[in-house]
């Protein structure tokens, strides 16, 4: 029996190459690359997106604040009494009608989220807003919401700042002109109107300086001042 040797033929200067093996590695790793390139880029651009959006909550939220929620809806009015005699005539009530802004939101009026403060010439109380507002339907005016004030106990008939004297601290309250659901939230397209009624001595007479700042929960302050005109009316148009 014969045995045959098969021989591997190489030609002669030719050496092993591995060269097949090493292009696959290559692959694998520049695979590698890629999907780690490609992890890393989605990873900063979500972080991207999150910053642009935490960027734009917060300038949002500035813009909210910056302006305030609340703006004058008409002129302001004051029930007066006209003095004939020796003395001068004085407002007994400040009436601001005021509304939620153009494009803006809802604000709480309650007595616990919103505050007023009156500055007069010689004085500066830093809220005189007592009550939360009348919110059970509409007035027609401020003598109607002050009987309603004192329908509820919230002042005695005597304090009555138009046909009393007054009461025994200058007092604001809020009622609605334009009331929609019957709460404490004031809506787009309602209409409130904050009066003021003076105690005796915090009576405003004619050329004094009045100012009135209205704080709600979201929005800067409200700030309106006026200088009393002469009062010859009961009536008083204060602009």
């Amino acid at each position: 029996m014969f045995y045959y040797k098969v021989m591997k033929l190489v030609p002669k200067g030719h050496k092993p190459t591995h060269r097949g093996i090493i292009g696959i590695e290559s692959a694998i790793v520049l695979i590698a690359f890629v999907i780690v390139a490609a992890a890393l880029a989605f990873v900063v651009l979500n972080m991207g997106f999150s910053t642009t959006q935490k960027a734009k909550t917060s300038i949002i939220a500035a813009l909210e604040e910056a302006g305030s929620s609340l703006e004058i809806s008409g002129k302001l009015t004051g029930n007066a009494d006209v003095v004939t005699t020796l003395g001068a005539s004085f407002l007994n009530t400040t009436n601001i009608p005021l509304k939620v802004v153009s494009g803006g939101g809802s604000t709480n009026l309650d007595g616990n989220s919103t505050s007023v403060r009156f500055i007069s010439s010689d004085i500066n109380y830093d809220n005189i807003y007592r009550f939360g507002p009348i919110f059970q339907g509409s007035y027609v005016n401020s003598t109607e919401a002050w009987d309603e004030a004192v329908n509820r106990g919230w002042i005695a008939a005597n304090e009555h700042p138009v046909s009393g004297d007054g009461p025994s601290e200058t007092t604001g309250i809020i009622f609605w002109v334009i009331n929609k659901n019957n709460n404490t939230i004031l809506d787009i397209g309602e209409h409130v109107i904050l009066s003021v009624g003076y105690n005796t001595n915090d009576r405003p007479k004619a050329l004094d300086y009045v100012a009135f700042e209205i704080t709600v929960p979201k929005g800067a302050t409200l700030s309106v001042d006026r200088t009393v005109p002469n009062i010859t009316t009961d009536v008083v148009d204060l602009g």
